[in-house]
């Protein structure tokens, strides 16, 4: 896709420097035209008309002369959010220069990036459009900072210590209710709100606690050091811990004991300020590219009916419901989408179930069957012992789904859609004891056309991953995490918290640092609620992919325009100015929805992109009816005269050598000496 935006551009320019006097793109707000839009968006919130068509004939007469030159088209097809970003820094250690050295820091390392996907449809990761940091960085009241510190002390003492851990585990809701009402009390909201706590040390060494209880030696609770909101914003606590959590032997992702991670800067040896601002600098610009600006995990189209359908195969004679309720994980989701979450426009999401016996689907068991592999771990007991575990291939047993789908819904009696984006979740609730997963690893695999889960009659197992310094156990029973998770990614595009593309590494990079606390994703988190991370990904993607759409469109049509040889021989008179009209507004409208997006507006940006749907339309319109009437024509030129000087000359030439060859023996022949 890059390369090809790339020729076009090339081909384009060099074509279209040669109409000079042709209008084209915008490079400044109309008169009138803003007020124009913002009533149509209220007459007709869905853009179900074309606005075009409602155009006084000022603005129409504005489109077609108010331009720059036409050498910008291309590159006026680079839009750019801005996002902002104010980090506010808690504690008396932070002095009066630390947010000016911050910011200066972080913009060293930032720079204008594209949205990238992680498995796109293409071979291309990249979107066209971009995002580019907007920071503001400020210093805490000193009422405020005192208000978190007394808190966290009354709490520290009043907790007793851990018999398992060197950590105290104290509620994150401690210093997440007085984060959030500073947060409520910035009104009006501009962007994400990063809190870098840095209150000093404690009586003792601890860390927080996302749920109830305490771990025990066949529970692992995870403890962490930061949070992310409801709301848009997250704080981080640089002095609790030092805590560690990812893989338990080796692997990607994992963060280091020690100083050796920004989480961990405070627990080292001394630093200067500088030092440990850099480190800050580094974890304020991995949560802007993890959480704020997070990978798309597939492109996501606009669809206004969203059905997810539960097919549960199940073994044995009855349903067993625990650790798979249905009615929570459709909870989950209408909490949010009751709240303003999720959905765009007149989007509707809805929920079906339906049940099918394991004993009665043949294609089940085939399927099942099919996709079983084996793998052989070593085992340490008196000695070392080969131990054949088996596993599902996620990959062979969709396809294997894929192919059944009729057959699927036919046994389990359901119904075909008419219209809407459908995604079944296919859980496998098998009736055998062995432990059985999918890819070795996963209670849940996330495919761009379905959901696949698989549980057992085995309730929990060790897991790969350890957190500061106990191994995690997988409840292999329990379902609901894993699925909604899942079915974010599928629907949605929302990429895993510890998942983002690289375009350095041409490949996906592993980060558990933001792992912890609210979010559905990864081994250390116990939460099925989602946090702004998840809901303005849901909604961005589905845009940033409507976007996408429509510049690929635009350099399409461009191209063919070029292919034709160009638009003043393609269109005429009444066409052109057609073209120039629809191509301005169009472009214009672009500009307002990347506006919208950069002020997290998704309303309005949707707005924008479906009101701008109507004039590619028509551009592509107007350039197929033309090239349909193009008629190839021969030009007829008179033969240019024959060219008797230069015959002439190249004949005396030849003549001459001819004459110089015969004659060589005398003009050439040496005289011997006479003695």
């Amino acid at each position: 896709m890059a390369t090809t935006a790339g020729a076009a551009a090339a081909v384009l320019l060099l074509l279209l420097l040669s109409a000079t006097t042709t209008t084209i793109s915008l490079s400044y707000p109309i008169m009138g035209l803003d007020s124009f839009l913002s009533q149509q968006s209220r007459l007709d919130p869905q853009a179900t008309n074309d606005s075009f068509l409602s155009l006084p004939y000022h603005l129409r007469k504005t489109l077609s002369s108010a331009s720059t030159h036409h050498r910008h088209l291309i590159s006026s097809l680079q839009l750019s959010l801005s996002v902002s970003l104010r980090v506010i820094l808690v504690g008396p250690s932070f002095l009066s220069d630390a947010p000016s050295l911050l910011s200066s820091y972080i913009s060293a390392v930032s720079s204008s990036d594209h949205f990238h996907v992680i498995s796109p449809f293409s071979t291309d990761h990249r979107h066209h459009t971009k995002h580019s940091l907007h920071l503001d960085v400020s210093l805490a009241s000193s009422s405020f900072s005192s208000q978190i510190s007394d808190a966290l002390r009354s709490q520290i003492s009043n907790t007793p210590n851990s018999l398992r851990s060197p950590l105290i585990s104290i509620p994150y809701t401690t210093v997440d209710n007085i984060v959030r009402q500073h947060f409520e009390k910035e009104k009006p909201h501009e962007g994400v709100y990063i809190y870098l706590l840095n209150l000093g040390s404690q009586s003792k060494s601890y860390a927080y606690n996302y749920g109830s209880g305490e771990s025990s030696p066949a529970f692992t609770k995870c403890f962490g050091s930061l949070w992310t909101g409801k709301d848009r914003y997250l704080w981080v606590d640089l002095a609790a811990g030092p805590v560690d959590y990812g893989p338990a032997l080796s692997g990607d992702g994992v963060l280091p004991r020690g100083e050796f991670h920004p989480l961990a800067s405070l627990h080292g040896g001394p630093k200067s300020q500088k030092a440990l601002l850099a480190d800050f600098a580094s974890l304020v610009y991995s949560a802007y590219q993890v959480l704020v600006v997070p990978s798309l995990r597939i492109p996501v189209p606009f669809e206004n009916s969203l059905i997810v359908q539960f097919v549960h195969v199940y073994g044995g004679e009855s349903k067993d419901s625990n650790g798979l309720d249905w009615k929570t994980i459709e909870r989950t989701f209408m909490d949010e989408v009751n709240e303003g979450g999720l959905l765009l426009g007149d989007q509707s999401l809805r929920f079906k179930t339906y049940d099918l016996r394991y004993a009665d689907c043949a294609i089940c068991s085939f399927a099942i069957s099919r996709s079983t592999n084996s793998y052989t771990s070593r085992f340490l007991f008196d000695n070392y012992t080969l131990i054949v575990s088996e596993y599902l291939d996620s990959k062979r047993l969709h396809q294997i789904l894929l192919d059944s789908a009729d057959e699927f819904r036919r046994l389990a009696n359901i119904p075909e859609e008419d219209f809407g984006r459908v995604l079944p979740v296919y859980v496998f609730d098998l009736d055998q004891n062995a432990l059985l997963l999918l890819d070795r690893y996963h209670q849940s695999v996330a495919f761009k056309d379905m959901v696949i889960a698989v549980r057992t009659r085995n309730a929990q197992t060790v897991s790969d991953y350890s957190c500061n310094g106990r191994h995690m156990f997988t409840q292999t029973r329990e379902l609901d995490r894993p699925l909604v998770g899942s079915i974010l990614q599928s629907m949605w595009g929302v990429s895993p918290t510890h998942l983002s593309w690289s375009p350095r590494h041409n490949s996906t990079l592993v980060d558990y640092t933001w792992s912890v606390g609210q979010t559905p994703f990864g081994p250390f988190s116990e939460t099925l609620s989602l946090s702004f991370v998840q809901k303005d990904a849901a909604r961005r993607n589905i845009l940033l992919t409507s976007l996408n759409y429509s510049l690929t469109s635009a350099i399409d049509v461009l191209e063919s325009i070029a292919a034709h040889g160009g638009e003043r021989n393609l269109l005429k008179h009444g066409r052109l100015v057609e073209f120039v009209q629809r191509w301005n507004l169009f472009k214009y409208k672009l500009d307002k929805a990347v506006s919208a997006l950069s002020h997290l507006d998704f309303e309005m940006a949707l707005y924008f992109l479906r009101s701008s749907d109507h004039d590619l339309y028509a551009i592509h319109s107007l350039v197929y009816h033309a090239s349909q009437e193009m008629e190839a024509s021969l030009v007829c030129f008179k033969d240019p005269p024959f060219p008797w000087a230069s015959f002439s000359g190249s004949v005396m030439v030849v003549f001459a050598l001819f004459y110089v060859y015969t004659k060589r023996e005398k003009l050439f022949s040496n005289k011997r000496k006479q003695f």
